[in-house]
């Protein structure tokens, strides 16, 4: 039997969050001179891209894209960045990940920043599903979900041409 896939959000529906999410970080940062958004692979990078893409059309300040893929299933932070984590001081952090559930994600994404002095760290998620298990809260946010705890949401992000979508399974 098939499993049954609820289609949540659309490719248009999903870029007015990544637009809508990008005049947010806009509004929040008007003053500032950098922003580094920090994208968590591997579909949080593609939705760091695209709100980078946005910025760099409406906003005064420059953008610089980051990728942070983490070791989740370590009982330590493991992290792989490509950047100097020390090029990160004092400066406004954009933490981006797809979906977030239990929280653990974007804790070890808080992680990598720990011994740097930012000067404010925010978060971005496609989904917030209301599971969280770590107190972590995101700032911006496409589409809060009150889901039951055995029910997957699938981002579909394909930077190849497929059709962007968010399912419910």
């Amino acid at each position: 039997m098939p499993e049954k896939k609820l289609l949540i959000l659309n490719q248009q529906q999903i870029q007015q969050k990544i637009d809508r999410i990008a005049y947010q970080i806009l509004e929040d940062n008007f003053d500032e001179q950098e922003i580094l958004i920090a994208g968590i692979l591997p579909r949080g990078d593609h939705i760091a891209e695209r709100i980078k893409r946005i910025l760099d059309n409406i906003a005064p300040f420059t953008t610089t894209l980051l990728t942070i893929e983490l070791q989740k299933q370590s009982s330590t932070l493991q992290a792989i960045t490509n950047f100097d984590i020390q090029a990160c001081n004092n400066k406004v952090v954009i933490l981006v990940d797809d979906v977030l559930n239990s929280g653990k994600t974007l804790a070890y994404g808080f992680g990598v920043f720990l011994d740097v002095p930012l000067k404010k760290l925010r978060t971005v998620v496609l989904v917030d599903r209301n599971h969280k298990s770590f107190p972590i809260t995101t700032d911006f946010a496409g589409i809060a979900l009150s889901t039951v705890i055995k029910e997957h949401v699938d981002v579909v992000l394909d930077e190849e041409g497929e059709e962007d979508a968010v399912y419910l399974r």
